[in-house]
């Protein structure tokens, strides 16, 4: 399976000018982890997710104040739609990140999350083993 299938085509894209606070509602009522920052004068597409923010709000700044400008992951690593799942995969466990921007010709295709990942591997057929306990005699 490719990260295409298991992608997320619609990206919540912010601005480095929001506030955390913003993002983070934005973020609340997507029900996503992370969102697309696009910046007009940036080498490409960096992204913001709730690990951000919060490490933000553990250090006790101020979500109005702060802006995503000053909290985003510029230095990212993009996936390829033809990408297969097992490499994205290992590039999101090799870098230690849940999310991956999607991208193709240099334009945002979509995003894919560690969630994505394992709801294509369900299913697709992996099954969870019942626990004996469990099992039906």
């Amino acid at each position: 399976m490719q990260v295409s299938e298991g992608m997320s085509p619609t990206v919540l894209a912010v601005g480095p000018s929001h506030s955390l606070r913003a993002v983070a509602k934005l973020m609340s009522r997507r029900a996503v982890g992370a969102a697309v920052v696009m910046d007009p004068d940036g080498a490409g597409p960096g992204i913001i997710t709730e690990r951000d923010i919060l490490a933000s709000l553990g250090a006790g700044e101020d979500p109005d104040a702060e802006l995503v400008a000053n909290h985003l992951t510029s230095d990212v690593v993009y996936a390829a739609p033809d990408w297969s799942l097992e490499e994205a995969a290992a590039a999101m466990v090799q870098g230690g990140f849940r999310h991956l921007i999607v991208v193709e010709r240099g334009e945002t295709v979509g995003i894919l999350s560690v969630r994505d990942v394992v709801r294509c591997w369900t299913d697709d057929g992996a099954i969870c083993p019942v626990p004996a306990s469990a099992a039906v005699g």
